[in-house]
């Protein structure tokens, strides 16, 4: 407490001398801080007790920290995270360079030594000030942690000033007609588009519009991690909500209850469609949008990253004329993309492929597509008894969630269609005794299957910031890596053509179980299933970590990411 007195003294005592500051003045602002509470020299600038330029320099002559023009520098994104915005907007500071062990910042109060010290233990590091004004501070936290770029800062002024719609709670009633007219004005479709524009740029699958009692965060899932990108004020909640539901035909008067709906985006290279879903929450409609591109369906399976070996068993099964095929894994793991490749490689004219899936991802050519909806009483199993009556080939089910979707399934297997689908399992040999607890039979189980392929995604090293790094021989040895002499290994240091994270996109890596006829006796004897990947692998299967290791010594990908998407065993 002593020291904080002082602090504020030698602060007075400076303007004083100076005569920037007069005794009536400083008495006044005194008693103001006394009343209200605050920082000296916010409540001397705010009443033109003192100019922000004065001050700064003032204080940057007396107490020898140097004065930096925050407008004409550009901070590096790395050196932003290490201070959180709560912080930085708390204390008026901002980190701007860190060598070695000593960490730069800006602040309007470099005396505040409460901010010094939190900054101090967050960094882990020695602070050394600059000085800068409250308005080029502000300026440069809305920059970096807020609405981004100075386009972005623009078209969120216009947006604002285009309606007088206040933020309502979400009890309350909103004049609909009010809502839908600011939802169509032109700043909040640009804001919008701004919005997409960039999670396109940037390689995003998902956008995520998350409502907080203050703010709207904007984040960006890319190559499968969220990245925060914007904050915009709460006042832009309501007609950005507005604006998407009328993209997405939904009912805008309805906030609370979930909504799903869809709407298409044409670039000019090509056209993406979106899946819009609202979800209500404690501060508003929380909103993502997933991404997908259809061209992704188009590279084939030879282009998603698989390793040759497991890559060849899952051809030679898709190649069979019948049986069931499932992919496991995750939400967000991979398995729609890489079942709609092996569908639109099949997609040929002598061909019937129907799929019913729930919601339907990707609108393809020539496939008949089903929409399950269980409130009209179209569900999974009620779906695929319709299927079989259409003749198909080939039949695709989104998920296999009961028993008796199953069963209808397995049995379609057996009777001459080739039949995929997906389980919410870690491993491959694990969907074997799901399919059991769901009540199917082990022998309709041995009979049907043809190959069960555990899925996960891992992050490829950025090519332009791509760096050999040292791993401890025992390290590796632990983890069973077995690579040559004089083997490299790689990271990415971080770009900003990755964003600063080391990677740029994503492969597949697969656990492939091959159902041979020892595995179907097995599966009839109820073996369980760490023996049957016992087996398997005796025989040459690669679990997900293996998988995932080769990649790892092949200079793919990082050991962190594989240690990260893949368990042991």
């Amino acid at each position: 407490m002593v020291k904080t007195i002082s602090l504020k003294k030698k602060l007075n005592q400076i303007l004083l001398e100076n005569k920037l500051l007069s005794e009536k003045d400083l008495k006044k602002a005194l008693e103001i801080q006394k009343e209200k509470g605050g920082q000296l020299s916010k409540i001397l600038v705010k009443y033109k007790m003192v100019s922000q330029k004065d001050l700064m320099v003032c204080l940057g002559e007396q107490l020898g920290i140097p004065p930096i023009n925050l407008a004409r520098y550009k901070i590096d994104p790395r050196i932003i995270k290490l201070v959180p915005e709560r912080v930085a907007r708390h204390y008026l500071v901002i980190p701007v360079s860190k060598i070695k062990n000593i960490v730069s910042v800006a602040m309007v109060d470099p005396l505040n030594i409460f901010a010094l010290d939190d900054v101090k233990a967050l960094t882990n590091a020695e602070v050394q000030t600059m000085l800068t004004t409250n308005d080029d501070i502000l300026a440069a936290i809305e920059k970096y942690y807020g609405t981004g770029t100075p386009e972005m800062a623009d078209i969120v002024k216009k947006a604002q000033k285009s309606t007088e719609l206040e933020t309502v709670e979400e009890v309350d009633i909103t004049d609909v007609g009010e809502l839908t007219k600011a939802g169509k004005e032109a700043p909040v479709i640009k804001l919008l588009n701004v919005i997409i524009d960039e999670a396109l740029k940037n390689r995003a699958s998902d956008i995520h519009l998350e409502p907080f009692v203050d703010r709207v965060r904007i984040r960006y899932r890319i190559d499968g991690v969220l990245h925060e990108f914007f904050n915009l004020p709460k006042k832009l909640q309501n007609v950005l909500l507005t604006r998407l539901k009328i993209m997405a035909n939904l009912d805008i008067t309805q906030r609370r209850i979930p909504q799903d709906g869809r709407f298409k985006v044409r670039t000019e290279e090509k056209e993406i469609d979106f899946r819009v879903s609202v979800l209500p929450t404690a501060f508003g409609s929380k909103v993502v949008l997933r991404a997908l591109d259809k061209a992704n369906l188009s590279i084939g399976l030879d282009r998603l990253g698989f390793l040759p070996g497991p890559l060849a068993a899952f051809k030679e099964a898709i190649a069979q004329p019948y049986g069931m095929i499932l992919l496991t894994g995750p939400t967000g793991c991979g398995k729609s993309t890489t079942l709609y490749s092996i569908l639109n490689q099949l997609n040929t004219p002598d061909k019937n492929l129907i799929t019913i899936e729930d919601p339907v991802e990707y609108q393809v050519e020539r496939i008949t597509q089903i929409q399950a909806n269980a409130e009209i009483g179209l569900t999974f199993a009620s779906g695929l008894r319709s299927v079989l009556r259409q003749s198909p080939d080939i039949i695709m089910v989104g998920e296999i969630r009961d028993g008796e979707t199953a069963d209808i399934a397995i049995k379609a297997a057996l009777t001459g269609e080739l039949v995929f689908s997906t389980l919410h399992t870690n491993d491959a040999a694990s969907a074997i005794i799901r399919l059991i607890d769901m009540g199917v039979e082990p022998f309709l189980i041995a009979s049907s299957i043809v190959l069960i392929a555990a899925q996960r995604l891992c992050r490829r090293v950025c090519p332009n910031c791509k760096e050999p790094v040292n791993i401890p021989g025992e390290v590796l040895t632990k983890l069973g890596v077995q690579a040559a002499k004089g083997s490299k290994f790689y990271h990415g240091k971080g770009c900003a053509k990755c964003n600063q994270t080391g990677y740029r996109g994503r492969m597949g890596t697969l656990e492939v179980l091959v159902i041979d006829d020892k595995i179907r006796e097995m599966i009839i004897q109820g073996t369980s299933s760490d023996q049957i990947k016992e087996y398997a692998r005796s025989k040459g299967m690669k679990t997900l970590r293996e998988n995932g290791l080769e990649k790892f010594i092949r200079g793919e990908t990082s050991l962190e990411e594989i240690l990260r998407m893949t368990a042991e065993g």
